[in-house]
């Protein structure tokens, strides 16, 4: 299969190129610039260069593949409404969906979030059968924009678009540019973590994701979901592991009404006083607060899929690319 991987150059493309290649395929790798594709060129992978919002150079990156793979998720980042946030989010990815219908795709993959799902009301851990009543009530960026991304997908699968929806937990591994989710390693080995609001979170290396998302390329029903889950810990439980691994000392548990009042004074002084981006994000708070303990077990069941590297090791590796990186100071 010719498998074309969007993002190509992030956390979750990188490693997802690599499964791609691992697995026999061909690989179309797609970035914005030729700058941060550099690093991936090796035999069989194309490179090509698009902007989601450009339907046209999407097209022509998209020419001659059998399936796609989204993984250039959208992550608010600075402060600002959040249904501004949900109207870019969905514009760009209808730009992509339009885009494919009209190729000759057999499957597009949309990576989705975890968040877009609500907590099971039972305590268990959550499966792809969650869903939301109606619009979740709390106004997140992040959440409001997951979840909304997470209906659209499946709304253009009804439609006929052969969508599958691949949804990485947590991930931790090399190539994190953005710096991510592996910030909390990297503040964490910086000492300059402010702290960490308790929940219930599922993590799988990136490595690993990526090749859950190639599982779900090759035979993911249309319109399902598949989460690719790794190991259920509380927030204390993971943090325990970063702090000993990077030798320093355990940050502080911030109850979660400081943590958003926290965040409201310096999203207010970046909006109104031009002050520096919020360290205490709306979005990060909902990845720590907002989480539940998932279920793997579908995609075990039908994709025979099941994470091979565990969280401790998953956190090594992305300690170590960056102290390679010298993004590790202290």
């Amino acid at each position: 299969m010719r498998m074309a991987v969007i993002g190509a150059s992030g956390l979750l493309g990188r490693h997802t190129v690599q499964a791609a290649l691992t697995a026999g395929h061909e690989v179309v790798a797609i970035g914005r610039s030729k700058t941060s594709l550099m690093a991936i060129e090796q035999p069989n992978v194309a490179l090509r260069i698009s902007d989601m919002g450009d339907a046209a150079s999407l097209r022509a990156a998209l020419e001659n593949v059998n399936a796609v793979i989204n993984c250039a998720g959208y992550y608010p980042t600075v402060p600002r409404p959040w249904q501004e946030e949900v109207d870019a989010a969905l514009r760009g990815m209808k730009t992509f969906y339009e885009v494919c219908e009209s190729l000759p795709l057999t499957k597009v993959v949309y990576v989705g979030a975890a968040i877009a799902l609500p907590r099971d009301p039972s305590g268990r851990p959550g499966t792809e059968a969650l869903d939301y009543a109606e619009p979740p009530s709390h106004h997140s960026p992040y959440l409001q924009v997951k979840w909304a991304l997470d209906k659209q997908a499946r709304e253009a699968a009804m439609r006929g678009l052969p969508v599958s929806i691949g949804i990485p937990t947590m991930s931790f591994g090399e190539y994190d540019v953005g710096k991510t989710t592996g910030r909390l390693i990297l503040e964490m080995a910086n000492n300059t973590l402010p702290g960490f609001v308790e929940g219930r979170r599922n993590v799988i290396y990136a490595g690993d994701a990526g090749r859950g998302l190639v599982r779900v390329a090759e035979d993911g029903a249309v319109g399902e979901r598949y989460l690719l889950a790794g190991e259920n810990l509380t927030m204390s439980e993971l943090m325990a592991k970063i702090s000993k691994l990077t030798g320093t000392a355990m940050p502080k548990r911030i109850p979660l009404p400081v943590a958003r009042l926290i965040s409201s004074i310096q999203s207010a002084r970046y909006k109104f006083l031009s002050g520096p981006e919020p360290t205490v994000s709306e979005s990060a708070i909902a990845v720590m607060a907002s989480g539940q303990f998932i279920s793997g077990e579908k995609a075990k069941r039908t994709l025979n899929f099941a994470s091979q590297v565990n969280v401790d090791e998953a956190i090594e590796r992305t300690l170590a690319w960056f102290k390679k990186l010298g993004l590790v100071t202290r």
